[in-house]
């Protein structure tokens, strides 16, 4: 016998495999939300971790400081007597530029003190970087930086 439903449609469609445009639109707008939330924070967190580059390549430089004051009896002003290819002297990373600056209680052509400055390389990732524009360290271990944080929170 055969049956009578074989090969019949009931009339029903069937809806294709696949997205719709609508939902493909939810999900790209759900995802913009999000890495609107999640980037800055992000950014900041990379920034942080930058820092670091700058506080290493200052106590570099105050070692080798410290190291030709043990040597010579005398600090320098220029980056290429402690050994480094350049002056000023770009850090590890190449995310700050180290240099010997004048400070109130040194200046510059002082050979019995030092104050060191670390600032952003210009067009490099840290550039933006107002928290923490700038990290200072001088011969007496004076740690401070410029920017809307306070120093204390930078070192």
């Amino acid at each position: 016998m055969i049956s009578a439903s074989r090969g019949v449609t009931t009339g029903v469609k069937r809806r294709p495999a696949g997205f719709t445009l609508i939902e493909v639109l939810i999900v790209v707008v759900i995802v913009g939300i999000l890495l609107s939330v999640a980037l800055p924070g992000y950014q900041e967190s990379m920034r942080k971790g930058r820092r670091a580059d700058a506080k290493a390549a200052l106590m570099d430089v105050a070692n080798k400081q410290e190291r030709l004051m043990l040597d010579r009896s005398r600090y320098t002003a220029d980056m290429r007597e402690l050994g480094f290819a350049a002056d000023p002297m770009i850090s590890e990373e190449g995310h700050y530029s180290v240099d010997r600056v004048v400070s109130g209680t040194c200046p510059v052509a002082s050979l019995t003190c030092y104050a060191l400055r670390a600032t952003p390389v210009a067009g490099g990732a840290q550039a933006g970087d107002t928290r923490c524009a700038t990290f200072t360290l001088d011969s007496t271990g004076a740690r401070g930086a410029s920017g809307t944080a306070p120093a204390g929170e930078c070192w």
